[in-house]
C-alpha cells in the first residue's frame, strides 16, 4: 500500500513549485474571475508578508471567515505561506458556534471580508478585512516568504460537527495534507 509522495514538502512548497513551473497557467477560477499561478502566488505572498508583520509565523493559528472567492483562496495560501495554520470559520454557521470556535482556538488573527464582519461575534482578535486592507496588503513584497516549517508542522485546524454536543478542533499536518492531495 506504500506509494511515494513528496513527503519532505509542505503544501506551500508544492504550490510554489507549480507556480515556478507554469506561471502563466490558470491556477484558480471563480465565477467570471481567474488568476494565473504567478498572480495567485504573488498575491498570497503579499498577504503572507502582511500577516508576518502582524506576528503570524511558525504554527500561529489564523482564522479565515470568507465566502467562496478568489480572496478565500489567497487567504488560505497566504496563511500557509506565512507559516501559519488556517482555521476555517464558515460564515453560515450560527453566531454561537463561531464564538465558541474563536474562543476555543484562541486565534490571534482573523481574516474576513467587509460584508461578513457584522455577522461575527464581538472578539478581541485582530481582524484583517481582506477588502479594506487590499492596498496595504498590495504594498507588501511579492517574493516567496522564508518559512521555518516542514511537513510535520500543522497546516490546519478544523472543527468537527459537534455530534457529542461540543465541536472539537482536529489538527492536520502538512504531511497528511500533501499525502492526501498526492493520492487524489
Amino acid at each position: 500500500t506504500r506509494a511515494d509522495y513528496p513527503d519532505k514538502k509542505t503544501l506551500a512548497d508544492l504550490f510554489e513549485q507549480q507556480a515556478d513551473k507554469t506561471p502563466e497557467s490558470t491556477a484558480v477560477i471563480f465565477e467570471d474571475q481567474s488568476l494565473t499561478y504567478a498572480a495567485l502566488n504573488a498575491r498570497a505572498n503579499q498577504l503572507a508578508h502582511h500577516l508576518a508583520a502582524l506576528g503570524v509565523g511558525h504554527e500561529t493559528l489564523v482564522g479565515i471567515c470568507a465566502r467562496r472567492s478568489l480572496k478565500m483562496v489567497i487567504g488560505l495560501l497566504g496563511i500557509l505561506k506565512a507559516g501559519g495554520v488556517y482555521v476555517p470559520l464558515d460564515p453560515s454557521y450560527p453566531r454561537h458556534r463561531l464564538r465558541f470556535m474563536l474562543e476555543e482556538s484562541q486565534i490571534p488573527v482573523l481574516l474576513s471580508q467587509t460584508d461578513l464582519l457584522g455577522q461575527l461575534p464581538a472578539s478581541a482578535v485582530a481582524t484583517v478585512d481582506l477588502t479594506r486592507a487590499r492596498e496595504k496588503i498590495a504594498a507588501c513584497s511579492q517574493e516567496n516568504p522564508i518559512r521555518k516549517i516542514g511537513p510535520d508542522h500543522l497546516a490546519y485546524v478544523i472543527y468537527t460537527s459537534g455530534s457529542t454536543g461540543t465541536p472539537k478542533g482536529v489538527a492536520g499536518l502538512h504531511r497528511g495534507l500533501v499525502n492526501r492531495l498526492a493520492w487524489m
